[in-house]
């Protein structure tokens, strides 16, 4: 992340899954050191704010090994369609600035669990390819 964005607060506490946007995308995900996850939500979804609560739980697990984002689909729609979502809420999973897999709907803890420790074993050097059975 940028200077600007540290300074002027756009760095939470670690682990949580942060807001992005069309201005910052690139930069916030495309651009990453670390795997990122976008969660593709609405603030109208209910099945969106089930998957916000899991998030909320297993990011902080993950600090140092994947960042997590929130990308708004309302205010989106331009990157939505440029990755293929078409149904909310869907993860995405980025690496090295390339979409390596996906998630849609809402999923068990343990599932997700599962995908982003595949995430996780990417930055860590480890080979095998990360998939997704939901995909």
């Amino acid at each position: 992340m940028g200077f600007l964005s540290k300074l002027f607060g756009r760095s939470p506490k670690p682990g949580k899954p942060r807001h992005t946007s069309p201005a910052t995308f690139a930069e916030d995900v495309l651009d990453a050191e670390l795997p990122v996850v976008v969660d593709f939500w609405a603030t109208w979804c209910q099945p969106c704010q089930v998957m916000s609560g899991l998030l909320e739980e297993l990011a902080p697990q993950y600090a140092g090994r994947v960042d997590f984002f929130k990308l708004n689909l309302d205010h989106s729609a331009g990157i939505a369609g440029e990755y293929g979502v078409r149904s909310i809420p869907t993860l995405a999973f980025f690496h090295q600035g390339a979409l390596v897999g996906r998630v849609v709907g809402v999923t068990p803890l343990n599932d997700l669990r599962a995908q982003f420790d595949r995430l996780a074993a990417l930055a860590a050097g480890q080979t095998g390819r990360h998939s997704s059975d939901k995909e």
